[in-house]
């Protein structure tokens, strides 16, 4: 008897594949989303497990709107917390502690986010919300605490120029980006910490933090229409401005570039890169996919095996692309002892090499599919996850359904899509090289 093919089975083309994919499309949240007065669009994933609430508003207000005063955005958001008209930072933390509340802000290279955790019960999510945003609305920015803070970030830059690791990170993002936004530190510099006024950080939120420059996550026990009010009372409370254009993009490297920074340390850190892919790139998943195998994977990566296990060379090596509005890095990174940096380099350069080359064996692909599809669920278990995909999807703009055919697209992938990939986007001529740790090179 014959069995008719279906577009799944197709795309499996293993029994553990379909498996995997049947439960997967189970554990894939629903998303609604819709667009408010403002023009705020809004997702939401109805979680009612537990009475809980995670909302998160990301603005494209990253260290990319810095211009000269990198740092700018950190310290602007950090402040948002530290007073209103009618609170101080004292009062504000209280209010949120009083009803078991929890605000947070992260700033990335392209964009910011604001999240508030609360418990779902009227009494308490009430007055924890009314709190986040009338912090994210009304800050009043006090002299004292934008005094306290640019000293508390100082403190951290300083720090950060007697770390190895951080020193190469910066000059692998220097290199790479060379006088683009990307390039700038999110801390910032020192000297571009001194320079930042109170005005500086009134004129940015009033700037960036706007309605048409926001998108609203929201995850927890509600239904759609209460989803809908919360959010409407976010956005209608927002200040009206425009959406500012988008970065332009970076410029790649031409030809290879090294850099050794000396420092007294006996171990080196190594980073290896160049321009990667932007957020929705069409090879995204096939790229994803192939570093898997290539340094993604953990124990089970090239760069592993190779590094750590047959060469002893490294406790820990890995690659990853970071896409980003325009195109994030691809990166490796290794550390080392400082007299085996030079020949750790060597060998994950040739690596590399090797694979845009040939791409992955048959069973490495299988291996990394079968790993990626069947941890995907616990990238979505808990409601911070959720949240952190909804923000994504909604700033990048990505597919409605980017979690329900997340597994799908990965399924799909095969040798070919890997090496094709890998040799369009990674010029192997053309790498940047950082080491740090070490004495002078004689």
């Amino acid at each position: 008897m014959q069995h008719s093919s279906t577009p799944l089975r197709a795309a499996c083309g293993t029994l553990w594949l379909c498996a995997a994919l049947l439960g997967n499309a189970l554990a894939a949240p629903s998303i609604e989303q819709w667009t408010s007065a403002q023009t705020v669009r809004t997702l939401f994933v109805a979680a009612p497990e537990l009475p809980m609430l995670d909302i998160a508003v990301t603005f494209g207000a990253g260290s990319d709107r810095d211009a000269e005063l990198a740092g700018l955005s950190q310290i602007t958001h950090a402040l948002l917390s530290a007073g209103t008209d009618a609170m101080d930072a004292d009062a504000v933390a209280e209010r949120f502690e009083e009803v078991g509340a929890r605000y947070g802000y992260d700033v990335n290279l392209d964009h910011s986010r604001v999240s508030l955790r609360s418990l779902t019960e009227e009494q308490l999510l009430e007055p924890a919300l009314s709190t986040f945003v009338e912090i994210l609305t009304r800050p009043d920015f006090p002299q004292k605490d934008f005094l306290r803070l640019k000293n508390q970030a100082l403190t951290a830059i300083r720090d950060e120029q007697q770390r190895p690791d951080r020193i190469a990170g910066k000059a692998f993002y220097q290199a790479v980006y060379g006088t683009h936004p990307y390039a700038q530190p999110v801390s910032g510099s020192e000297s571009s910490m001194q320079a930042i006024e109170l005005a500086d950080v009134k004129a940015f939120q009033q700037q960036y933090l706007v309605a048409e420059n926001a998108t609203i996550a929201i995850v927890g026990d509600l239904d759609t229409d209460q989803a809908r009010r919360i959010s409407e009372y976010i956005a209608s409370h927002l200040p009206r401005g425009a959406r500012p254009a988008t970065a332009p993009p970076p410029q790649p490297a031409s030809e290879d570039q090294y850099r050794f920074i000396p420092y007294p340390s006996q171990q080196s850190h190594v980073y290896l890169g160049q321009l990667g892919i932007a957020r929705g790139d069409p090879d995204y998943f096939i790229l994803y996919t192939g570093n898997y195998v290539l340094g993604g994977g953990g124990f089970s990566s090239r760069l592993m095996k190779r590094i750590r296990k047959q060469l002893g060379l490294s406790y820990s090596v890995y690659s990853y692309f970071f896409p980003l509005q325009q195109p994030g890095p691809f990166m490796l990174g290794l550390q080392t002892r400082a007299d085996q940096a030079q020949m750790a380099l060597d060998q994950a350069s040739r690596l590399v090499q090797d694979y845009v080359d040939q791409g992955p064996s048959e069973e490495e692909l299988e291996l990394a599919k079968k790993s990626i599809i069947g941890g995907f669920p616990l990238r979505v278990d808990q409601n911070s996850d959720i949240l952190a995909y909804l923000s994504l999807i909604g700033y990048y703009d990505l597919p409605l359904d980017y979690l329900e055919t997340f597994t799908t697209h990965i399924a799909e992938v095969t040798r070919e899509d890997v090496r094709v990939a890998f040799s369009r986007h990674l010029h192997t001529d053309r790498m940047v090289k950082i080491v740090v740790g070490g004495p002078e090179e004689e």
